[in-house]
């Protein structure tokens, strides 16, 4: 009887953990204790994109102000929306896509100039960004900076440098998408008769 006692406290002790851990990697059981906060630098990653400010910033605003594409709606989801800023949830692979991260961030838009992000829920307890667009005779650079702050000494350190690593990997890629995009518009744009 007490093997099958240890055997039931380690199994339990050891399902705490996995969902602990399941709920803390894809955001749905948040730590925000405020306790041995760390913060630390996101970016900046910098894209020279060859289009109008305007038209970059189009783009990024989209899926959050106007109609998201099929593959949009799959990575995030309008919950609330006002004049300037919207809730929303994105969606994001984790573990190999065996788990799906979803972060809910404030969105707020500054046209044409920066679209900034606010954590709302997430895998660390706090993050901010924002999008900043200038315009230059050859195009618009955008500029993607942040910061992200963990709980828990060392180990919220440790726990942000993977999680940093992942989430700067999805902004480099939203950012390949976004050059691609607009690109793409403001040659469509050009071709056509009259502009």
């Amino acid at each position: 009887m007490v093997w099958g006692s240890r055997l039931a406290v380690v199994a339990a002790v050891g399902g705490g953990v996995l969902a602990g851990y399941w709920g803390l990697v894809t955001g749905a059981m948040p730590l925000d204790v405020g306790v041995g906060r760390r913060t630390r630098p996101l970016g900046p990653q910098t894209v020279g994109i060859q289009a109008p400010r305007e038209v970059v910033f189009d783009v990024i605003a989209q899926p959050y102000l106007g109609r998201a594409t099929r593959a949009m709606r799959e990575k995030v989801r309008v919950l609330e929306r006002g004049s300037d800023m919207v809730l929303a949830a994105h969606f994001t692979p984790v573990a190999g896509g065996r788990l799906t991260a979803t972060t809910v961030e404030t969105v707020r838009f500054t046209r044409p100039e920066q679209v900034s992000f606010r954590l709302v829920r997430g895998p660390v307890p706090a993050v901010v960004e924002s999008f900043q667009l200038t315009q230059h005779a050859s195009g618009t650079q955008l500029e993607y900076r942040g910061e992200m702050e963990t709980d828990g000494w060392v180990l919220g350190e440790r726990w942000s440098q993977l999680v940093a690593a992942r989430w700067e990997e999805t902004v480099a890629a939203s950012l390949t998408s976004v050059k691609e995009e607009a690109e793409r518009r403001s040659q469509s744009g050009s071709e056509r008769p009259g502009r």
